[in-house]
C-alpha cells in the first residue's frame, strides 16, 4: 500500500489525514498540501503504519513551522525527538 492523502478543512483549519506508508518520495506531494491550506494545519498520522528518517526529520520540520501532529505513534514521536537532538 502507498500513502493517501485526504485533506478536511473546518473554515481556518485544515486536517490532512495520511493512510498507508509515508516514503520520501511523498513528501513533495504532502508540503504542497500543507502550503495549500494555510496556517492552521494538523497532519492526522493515526493510520500511518511505516515512515524513513527522511520523513521523520520532515514531520520534525512540520511541528517546528506550526504545523500540529495528531494521533503521532509513540515509537515516531521518540524518533522525531531523536533526531532534533
Amino acid at each position: 500500500m502507498t500513502l493517501k492523502i485526504e485533506r478536511c478543512s473546518d473554515g481556518p483549519s485544515t486536517t490532512i489525514r495520511l493512510i498507508g506508508r509515508m516514503q520520501a518520495e511523498h513528501l513533495a506531494e504532502l508540503e504542497k498540501q500543507i502550503v495549500e491550506s494555510g496556517s492552521k494545519t494538523a497532519l492526522d498520522l493515526e493510520e500511518v503504519n511505516l515512515v524513513g528518517v527522511e520523513v521523520v526529520r520532515f514531520l520534525g520540520r512540520c511541528e517546528v513551522q506550526g504545523v500540529t501532529l495528531l494521533n503521532c505513534s509513540p515509537y515516531i514521536r521518540d524518533w522525531i525527538g531523536k533526531e532534533r537532538d
